[in-house]
């Protein structure tokens, strides 16, 4: 068999196209997938990158092993295969690249969920890949052949291998933090779009998240329920939604008076809906503004929301089936408090599962599972959406349907050309987040529920639009007031509106932080406990207008709370808006 031959390093040269035959064969398994993402567009190059050099590894023990060169290639070949297979069915199924919180997907689903879904996403054509996938992989081994080195560059070169794609990046990550947890979590990152560590560094990464979110529900199990709790709509048949938005700043909205048309939907809905025009958001990051907008934390007593009931605890307390519908990621280490407040809803519905927040997901996923809750038998129900909404990266938020954005109309005159498409990208995702939120209500509205459904952002975001136009993103040390700036608003349906007082048309413009949003949907829901504060209601009577302090409370020593109306946006300038 001459294709077996010995080869060695001789006056001929290095037996390079053997050492390429290797190389080729261990970098399939990881490259096939990574290969589909950069096709697709589903997310971004550093991926595909990290799993070309990681690849390189397994070269280390074939240089050292010449002799046993196949059944080495052979025995890791095997190992990678089985992975590969798993990360590429997952990316034919659901276009996301394989990550923690699909192996906690997996772990929280029971066989009968699983059979359902084989049989839901079976698929030929899926087999006739795997098969195809399978062919290629043992094509590329039988070209595997033995590479001989003297053995002393062997081992020098296997060493070089390892410190390369291994030592160096450690070491590198070690200097550059001041924690070793750290280092080794950004190495892990590094490492995790390559097969067999994807899995290996998932499984680790789920099992740390698990049992922190562990530890928190524990911890909340063990809050006491509110006092003198009292539901008006008790024993009656009710629905309530909660949508929660992503990154969204209300000044790219025409809702809001955005010379864009970024909200034709929601412009057609106006006359039914309360679009309070004054509210901010505590923080300019999910997990820290969430923390409050979700539990009865604020700047003053950041820390409560470990220590009171959250707004699903509340909602289960006053006999509602409650159903968080996320497309957020879900086990991440910034993200398990999310997680943490979805598990103690009754159901959850976990969509994104993307090891990276700048890969392709579509909000729109959230609209069946939504339809499927409202269909749910329970009499009464409440449903949490938290969408992905505008997050970065903007151009991965929507369809190339909505592409509609694409050239200066509407644009700050101030804005440069090589931010031109950042700007105009966002605004389209503001325009598809448009359709969902809209999408929402009607589909809300044709099941005629006895109800509401109020829909808020997180956070903002400034895409370059405070004074310079040189700001993209969130910065708390450095804050805008697009980063604050949310929008918030909410539809009733005519039998709510029959038993309830819907008219806030004197409150549309009061000054008002989301970080006391609990008390204003008790007030909306009509349910009352001691712990309620009427004055932090924003469709009070009571309500008491306080100075919107934004900035980190647990810095708050070092560094005050700076008031927002320093902040404040002003009305888009005509002059500075270029038209056709």
């Amino acid at each position: 068999m001459a294709m077996f031959k010995r080869s060695t390093t001789s006056a001929k040269g290095f037996d390079w196209s053997g050492l390429g035959w290797m190389f080729l064969f261990f970098w399939y398994f990881s490259g096939i997938t990574q290969l589909l993402i950069q096709l697709t567009g589903t997310s971004g190059f550093s991926g595909f990158r990290q799993a070309f050099f990681m690849s390189a590894l397994w070269l280390a023990p074939m240089l050292l092993f010449p002799r046993r060169a196949r059944l080495i290639a052979a025995l890791i070949g095997v190992v990678l295969w089985a992975c590969s297979m798993a990360s590429l069915g997952y990316f034919f199924i659901y276009q996301q690249e394989f990550s923690q919180s699909v192996i906690f997907i997996m772990f929280e689903s029971n066989i009968s969920e699983a059979g359902e879904y084989a049989t839901q996403y079976f698929a030929w054509w899926i087999v006739l890949a795997f098969l195809a996938h399978t062919a290629m992989a043992i094509f590329l081994w039988t070209r595997v052949h033995p590479v001989y080195l003297p053995r002393g560059q062997a081992m020098l070169a296997a060493a070089a291998i390892v410190i390369a794609i291994i030592g160096y990046p450690l070491v590198k990550q070690i200097a550059r933090t001041d924690s070793m947890e750290l280092a080794i979590d950004r190495f892990e990152t590094r490492i995790e779009p390559a097969v067999p560590w994807q899995m290996i560094v998932a499984y680790r990464r789920y099992t740390e998240q698990l049992d922190n979110m562990q530890g928190m529900l524990d911890s909340v199990s063990k809050i006491p329920p509110l006092t003198n709790l009292k539901d008006s709509m008790a024993g009656q048949p009710s629905t309530l939604v909660l949508v929660i938005g992503e990154s969204t700043n209300r000044q790219r909205m025409s809702l809001y008076g955005y010379p864009r048309n970024t909200t034709p939907e929601l412009d057609k809905l106006r006359d039914q809906l309360a679009v309070f025009d004054n509210v901010i958001t505590p923080r300019p990051y999910t997990i820290e503004a969430l923390q409050q907008v979700l539990t009865f934390a604020d700047e003053e007593s950041p820390d409560l929301y470990l220590k009171t009931p959250s707004l699903v605890s509340v909602m289960k307390q006053a006999g509602y089936k409650t159903f968080w519908i996320t497309n957020q990621q879900t086990m991440t280490k910034r993200n398990t408090m999310l997680t943490t407040f979805s598990e103690q809803a009754d159901e959850q519905v976990y969509l994104n599962n993307n090891r990276n927040q700048n890969a392709r997901q579509y909000d729109g996923d959230v609209l069946e599972p939504f339809a499927k809750a409202m269909a749910d038998t329970a009499e009464r129900k409440f449903i949490v959406v938290h969408l992905l909404g505008t997050h970065m990266s903007y151009q991965y938020r929507y369809p190339p349907t909505f592409d509609k954005f694409t050239d200066r109309q509407g644009v700050p005159a101030g804005v440069s050309d090589d931010q031109l498409p950042t700007y105009n990208s966002y605004d389209n995702a503001v325009l598809y987040n448009d359709f969902v939120v809209a999408s929402l209500i009607k589909d809300y509205a044709k099941t005629d529920p006895n109800g509401f459904l109020l829909y808020l952002s997180d956070h903002g975001e400034d895409v370059y639009d405070s004074a310079g136009h040189n700001t993209l993103g969130r910065n708390e040390g450095k804050p805008t007031a697009p980063m604050y700036t949310i929008p918030f608003m909410a539809w009733a349906s005519p039998k709510w509106r029959e038993s309830h007082d819907w008219n806030f048309a004197g409150d549309l413009q009061r000054p008002y932080k989301s970080s006391q949003l609990i008390h204003t949907w008790a007030d909306m829901a009509g349910i009352t406990f001691d712990e309620l504060d009427h004055s932090k209601s924003l469709i009070s009577d009571s309500f008491k207008a306080r100075p919107l302090m934004i900035g980190d409370p647990y810095a708050r020593q070092q560094k005050p709370l700076i008031d927002f109306s320093l902040l404040a946006p002003k009305k888009p300038d005509p002059a500075n808006v270029v038209v056709k």
